[in-house]
């Protein structure tokens, strides 16, 4: 069995870990044996099937799961739970993942239960904090019950219901009550309304507007099905509501058309609205024209009189506009009205020290300000810090590694009994709840997190597994060490490195790819069908099998090999086809080979202004990613300090005469538009939690 080298790992530890947790002092089960009665209640949870759980209950005592075995039977019964059985639950597991898990469960009930008097019981103890709504709960209970007030509660309230997609009743009742106790504003609930209708949540826009005016919550279904009826036919900007639902039904024009919601503020919206009012949605218009690599973009945002009336979001495609068009003004303008958090981000860091400059690269000298911004980010730890780096001057090499882990901090970590369940649940086939319990023993289980030499101690741990997605996961957190081989490890070397190598692609390419692919995970599979290390579609398997000329059958995807070969084949037709372009090759293993061929047309740019205006999030974020590990990985494969920037070359339009040789290559992902109107790509990575 494939996990066999592994299972006899510190058991004897285990249980003694466990029983001083206060599970039922019995012999923990060996692997293979209690293991099904864990595996089937897992199963019985996911479909709530309480019989089978309280049933099966009994067996699992004095397992190394016993805390999840309790855990699935308490929380699919919950609703009708006692205070007394929770408190026991508590109690008999306390520290674990579990207790805080069903903490966070019960904190929901009472929410819903109105019974804040036991919320305040339990909610000190509750150590995660991760949960928006229960955290809403806790404001309203502050403020509308304790009294507690002032700038912070509105602010800890803004950022945990704007961060939220949907409604939720927490967060819908913290609302009512902070706006009644004046803690919050009628503005903050609009702005509520606007983000989701900027993110096509029509749920959410009518909860947030019924807080305020039951009436008004009428309309917005009718002005999201039709902006444009709306404002021509029913409208009406006399009131504070009206003006509000009438900003709504431009902003939802904009996502569709943003030159009919130009032309709607043309003829006379823009009189009819306040300045602020006018700036957001005009910044809007300018936000969906970048989105669409429209060059009107920013005439659009030229439009805005106060950058500061907009948001983060908005800024930062106005900046990606005007990189576009290389407005270095204006790039500048955009980043500095962003809030302190925004300025703060790589991304905007380098842009701004870029703008600084004029756009120009090292060849003159940064200046002083724009030096002391590179400094700030440079580094290996991402794209734009190892960017940075290359704009001071420097190559990027190896950085400094940590001192070696002693036998104490190994020992510390193996005997973790969070990180013990955690890779005996990933053993038996449980991954979700291994990585959950993981990520909670490592992240959050103390105030802070794990230390940097605690996370290196388990990401070692977990690299020992060949767990990979959580060795690099756990590595990346550690912020004053950078472990390069940890974060960048290399299985499977005696496949990918003579397999890239035939086929012709760099092998620290195809390593930076699979590590955002699929995290090592070999066996991995999408749920649309992705398969193995370097999650090859079966469309595309078979069409490059035809290119290549080699057998092929369905069955074979899965097999390493065979996997490699399909994928790094692929991944050469694409990169041959997109003239050696490595970020363009990585958006079409991505998204699909039609985007990036949409996507070059316009101004001739550099690879990094290219790869920021890419408009869906996750192809962006992934073409950055692949190349960033690409450097560390020829770091690693080579020996010899890197550069991102050669890497990232210049993109543009096909050379006139060149024959278009992609139209013929099938997609690696599946897209799938969302509700708010978001691409997402399906073959998503496989450390997904």
């Amino acid at each position: 069995m494939q996990y066999s080298s592994h299972i006899r790992f510190g058991l004897k530890a285990i249980v003694t870990c466990l029983l001083t947790l206060g599970t039922v002092a019995s012999q923990a089960q060996p692997y293979g044996g209690g293991d099904d009665t864990l595996i089937n209640m897992a199963q019985a949870w996911r479909k709530k099937d309480t019989n089978t759980l309280s049933m099966l209950l009994p067996q699992a005592a004095g397992h190394p799961l016993e805390p999840w075995a309790a855990y699935w039977e308490l929380n699919a019964r919950l609703e009708t739970a006692s205070a007394s059985e929770v408190d026991a639950f508590l109690q008999r597991y306390a520290g674990t993942y579990q207790e805080d898990r069903l903490r966070n469960d019960w904190l929901l009930q009472l929410g819903k239960n109105r019974d804040f008097q036991g919320f305040a019981r339990y909610y000190p103890a509750f150590r995660m904090r991760d949960d928006r709504e229960v955290r809403c709960y806790a404001l309203y209970a502050d403020a509308v019950l304790g009294g507690r007030t002032g700038g912070e509660v509105a602010r800890e309230f803004r950022e945990s219901w704007y961060g939220q997609r949907d409604s939720d009743d927490g967060c819908t009742l913290a609302a009512g009550g902070l706006r009644q106790k004046g803690v919050i504003s009628d503005a903050d609930i609009w702005r509520k309304a606007r983000l989701a209708a900027e993110t096509n949540r029509m749920g959410a826009a009518r909860t947030a507007v019924g807080v305020i005016d039951s009436a008004a919550a009428m309309s917005v279904p009718g002005l999201f099905s039709s902006p444009a009826s709306y404002l021509a036919s029913q409208a009406d900007a006399g009131s504070r509501s009206g003006r509000e639902l009438a900003v709504l039904a431009l902003l939802r024009l904009a996502s569709g058309n943003p030159m009919s919601a130009a032309q709607a503020m043309q003829s006379g919206w823009a009189s009819r609205l306040e300045a602020h009012d006018r700036n957001w949605v005009w910044g809007e218009i300018g936000k969906q024209a970048a989105l669409n690599l429209d060059s009107a973009a920013m005439n659009y945002f030229s439009q805005v009189r106060q950058l500061r009336d907009l948001d983060d979001v908005k800024l930062g495609w106005m900046a990606r506009a005007a990189l576009r068009m290389g407005y270095w003004p204006q790039v500048r303008h955009a980043i500095e009205a962003m809030s302190p958090e925004g300025q703060r981000e790589p991304v905007w860091v380098y842009w701004r020290a870029r703008a600084l400059q004029g756009g120009l690269h090292l060849g003159r000298g940064p200046d002083r300000e724009a030096a002391s911004l590179y400094r700030s980010i440079a580094g290996h730890q991402g794209f734009y810090e190892q960017l940075a780096l290359e704009a001071l001057g420097e190559r990027i090499g190896t950085p400094a590694s940590p001192a070696s882990l002693s036998g104490s901090e190994r020992a510390a970590a193996r005997a973790n009994p969070g990180l013990q369940r955690a890779i005996y649940a990933m053993n038996i086939g449980l991954r979700s709840e291994g990585t959950r319990e993981w990520n909670y023993t490592t992240n959050l289980h103390q105030s802070g997190g794990m230390s940097d030499r605690e996370l290196l101690a388990a990401a070692a741990l977990a690299c020992e597994r060949q767990w990979w997605n959580r060795c690099i996961n756990t590595s990346e957190r550690t912020k004053g060490v950078f472990d390069l081989q940890q974060r960048f490890p290399t299985p499977y070397r005696n496949v990918v490195v003579p397999r890239s190598q035939a086929t012709g692609v760099d092998p620290a390419y195809v390593y930076g790819l699979i590590r955002q692919e699929s995290r090592f995970a070999s066996a991995a599979r999408s749920g649309v069908g992705a398969s193995g290390l370097m999650q090859v579609m079966p469309a595309t398997a078979r069409y490059t099998a035809r290119k290549l000329g080699i057998p092929y059958e369905p069955s074979m995807l899965t097999e390493l090999n065979t996997n490699v070969q399909l994928g790094t084949g692929y991944l050469k037709l694409v990169q041959d086809d997109f003239e050696g372009s490595l970020p363009m090759a990585a958006a079409a293993y991505n998204a699909g080979p039609g985007r990036p061929r949409a996507w070059r047309n316009g101004p001739r740019l550099e690879g990094a202004i290219w790869a920021e205006n890419i408009p869906f999030g996750e192809t962006r974020d992934y073409v950055k990613k692949v190349l960033s590990n690409t450097v560390n990985y020829a770091i690693l494969l080579t020996g010899q300090p890197q550069s991102l920037r050669d890497r990232l070359g210049q993109v543009g339009p096909l050379e006139p005469g060149l024959p278009d040789l992609s139209r013929d290559l099938p997609s690696t992902a599946v897209r799938q538009i969302m509700p708010s109107g978001e691409v997402r790509v399906l073959s998503d990575p496989a450390d997904a939690p």
